[in-house]
C-alpha cells in the first residue's frame, strides 16, 4: 500500500522526517518496504503565473508565444504548445532550472527561432492526474486562493511528497486504510491523532423509497449498505484529490469514481458506485453466480462465473462481481445524475478464492479478501456522502439501506500485568499498557490483577488472546527494549545430522572443483519435458500437478535439477557468461505410480508425492581462463563432467563407476549410466546438440545424481590404512583391447587379479588408429605397486603383473610392443 506522508500528516503529525516515521512504523511492525517522491524532487522554480498574452508563433502554426508575469515585475516569455492557453489566465510555470517528475531539468531555450523562458505545465506534467490535453488553468480548478503572479506552486498545489510503500501483513486489514496507519503512527509515536474522518454522516438512518436490496446469500454477504444521491454532477475532481490519488497510485477518472477510490484508501473500506438510472428496476439481488453465467466487468472483459461466486444483479441480470469488480451496464457516466452508493463487506476466503479463478485482482478484492468488519461499512457511507455533497454539489435522500446479520458480540479479553512481565521478560506498568492499547483503539478498564481490554471492530479477527494483547504491548513499547538473554534449559544444544554434514562434504567438494552452487525452483513448466526429449512413457513426464499455481510455468513440480540448472546456464551465458560450472542440491518430485523403488530412501507422503534429494552439475564453455600460456584451454567435456563425478564420491568415501547409458538428452555415445554397486543412481554426459539449442547453448557436460542414495551408503563404517613410509614402485603397462571392452571393465579386471600389492592403477591414454587394427583401441595403464613392510623389487611384483596381464587376455587384450 502506498500513503502519501503529505496525506498522513493531515491525521497524525509526528515531529520526525520521511527517515524518522519510516524507522518507527517498521520497529512496531507495520513494515515499510520504501521510501520514495511522488512529483518533482524539488519545489524550486515552480511558480503561479499569469498569462498576459498568448499570441500566434511567426513560424508554427500550433505554437504561441507567451507572456506570462511570474513575480511582482517580472514577465517571461515562454513559447507553448496547449490548444486551450489563452490571454488572463492564472497558470503553473516551470522556470529555467526547475526539475521535472522525469528528471528532466528546463531550460532556456529557442523554439523555432523564438526564446523560451520557461514551461506551462499540463496536471500529468507534474503528476497529480492525467489530462494532457491542454494546460491547468488554476482559476478554474481554484477557486478560494488568492493566486498571485510568482506565488509557490507548491502553496497551491500539492506538487511533492514522499510516499511510503508499506508491506501489510495479511492480518491486518487496518492498515490498508491510511487513517489506520495513522493510528498506528499516533501510537508509535505519541503524536496527537485526528478526529475520524467519518465522525460527521451527513445521512439519516430508515427505509430508502428510490431503490432496494435483497440479500439471499447472507454466509457470503454479511453486511450490505447503499444510500441514494441525486442532483449529481459528474465532472474533474479538484487538483487536491487527483494529487492525493496519484501519488497513492490510483488514476483519477471524475468526481464520482475519485471519491469512492479516496474513501477507499483512507478508510480501508471498497465502495461501489452506482449509476441509478441504469440499474433496472431501480432493485439490487445480491447471489450466488450460475454455472458458467457471464458478466462483463468495467475492464470491458467479459468473464464466466462457476456456482461459488457472488454477483450483484438487476432486474436484466448480473451488473457486478461483488467484491472483485463492478459492471460495464451500470457504471457512473458523464450523464449520470442519481447514484446509488453501495458499501457491503463480504466473505474473505469467498472472495479471494472468486479473485484467483478469475485471475482478477482489484484493490477492492485485495481488501475484502483479509476479512473486513462489518461495522466499517458505514463509515465508508458516513465519509463518502460527505464528499459527495461537497464535491459533487449531491443532495443526500433519506434513509439508508442496511441489509445484515446479526451483529457480532463486542470481544473482551483480561490482560494481567503479572502475565507481560512474564511473557516479555521485563516489567511494563499497568499505566503503560493501558496507554498503548487506548491508543491503538481498544477499550481499557481496570481489573484487579490488570486491565480488561475490549477489541475494536477491526482488530476482531487478530486479536483474541491474551498473548496477542501482550504483543500489542510489546511491539508499542518497543521490541529493542526486550533484554536479551536465552531460555533457561540445560543440556539444550545443537548439531547437524550425519546427513546434513555429508551433504555438506559433497558441496565443499564441488566447491573445491571451482563450481558455484545454484538454487533452482521446485516448480517447473509442463513443456520442459519436451524440451528434453522425454519418450512419453518416461515417468519424468508424470510430474505431479501444483493445486493453486503461480503461473503456467511454475504449474508442476519438477522431476529432474537439469531444467533449472539450464536455465541459469543460458542466463549467464545471456549476459556475456558462457564459461561456468554450476551445481545444484535440491529436492526433485516422483509421483505414486514410482513410488515403490524409492520407498527406502523416500517415504511416501500423504499425497501420494515422493520427494528426494537430487544433486545436479552443469559445465559450460572452457574448464580455465584463457592466459597467454593456455590460449585454448579444454572445455566441457564427458570426461570433466566425470573427474567432477569421482571428485565428490571420493570426498564421500563412496565406490562408483560408470557403464554405457543413453538419456534422451544427451549426445549418443558420450554419455553414461552412474552406478553403485549394481544399482543405477544417475547419469552423465554432453548435452545432445538439439537440447543444448532450446536453450541457446553452444554445448554442455551435464550430471544429475540420487544425493539420497550416496548419502545411505556414505553413512556406514569407513576403514582406514595407515601411511606407508616405503616408496611405490611404479610401472606402465599397454594393452590392445576391442573397443566393445569399457576401459572400467579392464581396471576392475587389474584390481581383481593384482589383489596386495597393487596400490593404484589409472588410464593415463588412449590411441585408435592402423597400428592396432580395426575395431581396437590401446589403453596406456599406470600401475602402482606398495608393501607396508618394504621397498618393492621389480622380481616382487613380476608375479603379479603376470595375473594382471592374464586377465587383461580374458578379455581380449593383448599387450602392445
Amino acid at each position: 500500500m502506498k500513503v502519501p506522508l503529505s496525506w498522513l500528516r493531515e491525521y497524525c503529525d509526528p515531529d520526525l522526517d520521511t527517515a524518522g516515521i519510516e524507522e518507527r512504523l517498521t520497529m512496531t511492525g507495520t513494515k515499510v518496504e520504501t521510501a520514495l517522491r511522488h512529483g518533482v524532487s524539488s519545489v524550486e522554480c515552480f511558480v503561479v503565473g499569469r498569462v498576459l498574452s498568448a499570441e500566434a508563433h511567426p513560424d508554427a502554426d500550433r505554437l504561441r508565444v507567451c507572456s506570462v508575469a511570474v513575480g511582482e515585475a517580472a514577465v517571461a516569455e515562454i513559447v507553448c504548445g496547449a490548444p486551450n492557453v489563452a490571454a488572463g489566465q492564472t497558470v503553473a510555470v516551470a522556470l529555467p532550472g526547475a526539475v521535472m517528475p522525469d528528471g528532466t531539468e528546463i531550460k532556456a531555450a529557442k523554439l523555432r527561432g523564438v526564446p523560451s523562458n520557461g514551461m506551462i505545465l499540463a496536471e500529468d506534467e507534474l503528476q497529480i492526474g492525467s489530462d494532457h490535453g491542454g494546460i491547468m488553468v488554476l482559476d478554474e480548478l481554484i477557486l478560494d486562493a488568492e493566486l498571485a503572479p510568482g506565488t509557490p506552486l507548491a502553496d497551491v498545489l500539492a506538487i511533492s511528497t514522499d510516499v511510503l510503500e508499506l508491506e501489510v501483513t495479511p492480518n491486518r486489514p487496518d492498515c490498508l486504510g491510511l487513517y489506520g496507519v495513522a493510528r498506528e503512527l499516533h501510537a508509535a509515536t505519541g503524536a496527537s491523532l485526528a478526529q475520524e474522518p467519518w465522525s460527521e454522516d451527513p445521512g439519516s438512518e430508515g427505509p430508502v423509497a428510490e431503490a432496494q436490496v435483497l440479500v439471499e446469500c447472507p454466509d457470503l454477504c454479511r453486511r450490505f449498505t447503499a444510500r441514494v444521491l441525486e442532483d449529481v454532477t459528474v465532472a474533474p475532481s479538484p487538483p487536491w484529490l487527483k494529487a492525493r490519488l496519484s501519488a497513492a497510485g490510483q488514476r483519477p477518472i471524475n468526481n464520482v469514481v475519485d471519491i469512492t477510490n479516496y474513501v477507499m484508501l483512507l478508510t480501508g473500506q471498497p465502495l461501489h458506485a452506482f449509476d441509478l438510472d441504469r440499474v433496472a428496476g431501480a432493485r439490487l439481488t445480491v447471489r450466488r453466480a450460475r454455472e458458467g453465467e457471464p458478466v462483463e466487468t468495467l475492464d470491458s472483459q467479459t468473464r464466466l462465473l462457476d456456482g461459488e461466486m457472488v454477483v450483484i444483479e438487476d432486474d436484466l441480470g448480473p451488473t457486478s462481481i461483488a467484491g472483485v469488480m463492478g459492471g460495464a451496464r451500470s457504471e457512473v457516466s458523464e450523464s449520470t445524475t442519481q447514484v446509488l452508493m453501495e458499501v457491503a463487506n463480504w466473505n474473505g476466503p469467498n472472495i479471494h478464492r472468486t479473485s484467483w479463478a478469475l485471475g482478477l485482482r482489484s484493490e477492492a478484492s485485495a481488501r475484502f479478501e483479509k476479512d473486513l468488519a462489518p461495522e466499517q461499512c458505514l463509515h465508508a457511507q458516513a465519509l463518502a456522502t460527505k464528499l459527495m455533497i461537497e464535491l459533487c454539489k449531491a443532495k443526500v435522500l433519506p434513509g439508508t439501506i442496511d441489509v445484515a446479520g446479526e451483529a457480532l458480540p463486542v470481544e473482551a479479553v483480561h490482560l494481567r500485568e503479572a502475565r507481560v512481565d512474564a511473557l516479555l521478560g521485563m516489567h511494563v506498568s499497568r499505566a503503560r499498557q493501558a496507554e498503548i492499547l487506548q491508543a491503538l483503539g481498544f477499550g481499557v478498564s481496570d481489573a484487579p490483577d490488570g486491565l480488561e481490554v475490549t477489541v475494536p471492530a477491526v482488530r476482531r479477527n487478530d486479536v483474541t488472546r491474551e498473548v496477542d494483547l501482550i504483543e500489542e504491548v510489546a511491539r508499542i513499547h518497543g521490541l529493542q527494549r526486550l533484554p536479551v538473554s536465552l531460555p533457561a534449559r540445560r543440556g539444550a544444544y545443537g548439531r547437524l545430522s550425519s546427513e546434513q554434514r555429508l551433504r555438506r562434504r559433497a558441496a565443499d567438494a564441488l566447491v573445491g572443483c571451482g563450481l558455484y552452487e545454484a538454487m533452482g525452483w521446485t516448480f517447473t513448466t509442463p513443456s520442459l519435458a519436451d524440451r528434453l526429449r522425454l519418450s512419453p512413457d518416461d515417468r519424468r513426464r508424470a510430474a505431479p500437478v501444483v493445486e493453486n499455481p503461480l503461473s503456467e510455468d511454475q504449474s508442476m513440480l519438477r522431476t529432474t535439477l537439469l531444467g533449472s540448472l539450464l536455465d541459469a546456464a543460458a542466463h549467464n551465458t545471456l549476459r556475456g557468461m558462457p564459461d561456468l560450472g554450476i551445481f545444484e542440491i535440491g529436492t526433485v518430485f516422483a509421483g505414486v505410480a514410482h513410488a515403490a523403488e524409492r520407498r527406502a530412501a523416500s517415504p511416501l507422503s500423504e499425497t501420494g508425492v515422493i520427494e528426494r534429494r537430487a544433486l545436479g552439475v552443469v559445465l559450460c564453455g572452457r574448464l580455465a581462463p584463457v592466459t597467454w600460456g593456455v590460449p585454448d584451454p579444454p572445455r566441457a567435456d564427458v570426461f570433466a563432467v566425470k573427474g567432477v563425478l569421482e571428485a565428490f564420491a571420493h570426498a564421500l568415501r563412496v565406490d562408483i563407476d560408470c557403464a554405457p547409458g543413453e538419456q534422451p538428452f544427451l549426445h549418443p555415445g558420450r554419455s553414461a549410466s552412474v552406478l553403485c554397486g549394481e544399482r543405477r543412481i544417475g547419469w552423465l554426459g554432453e548435452l545432445h546438440p538439439l537440447v543444448a539449442r532450446t536453450w541457446d547453448l553452444d554445448a554442455a557436460a551435464v550430471m544429475e545424481v540420487d544425493l539420497n542414495e550416496l548419502i545411505a551408503l556414505a553413512q556406514g563404517e569407513h576403514e582406514y590404512r595407515d601411511v606407508i613410509s616405503f616408496p611405490a614402485l611404479r610401472q606402465d603397462l599397454s594393452v590392445v583391447l576391442p573397443l566393445d571392452v569399457p576401459a572400467a571393465d579392464a581396471l576392475l579386471a587389474v584390481r581383481y587379479a593384482a589383489s596386495g600389492l597393487l596400490d593404484d592403477v589409472r588410464v593415463f591414454d588412449v590411441y585408435s588408429g592402423p597400428q592396432v587394427g580395426e575395431n581396437k583401441r590401446s589403453l596406456a595403464l599406470a600401475l602402482s605397486f606398495r608393501a607396508h613392510d618394504r621397498t618393492l623389487t621389480d622380481e616382487d611384483v613380476a608375479p603379479v603383473r603376470e595375473r594382471i596381464v592374464a586377465a587383461l587376455r580374458e578379455l581380449g587384450g593383448e599387450l602392445r610392443g
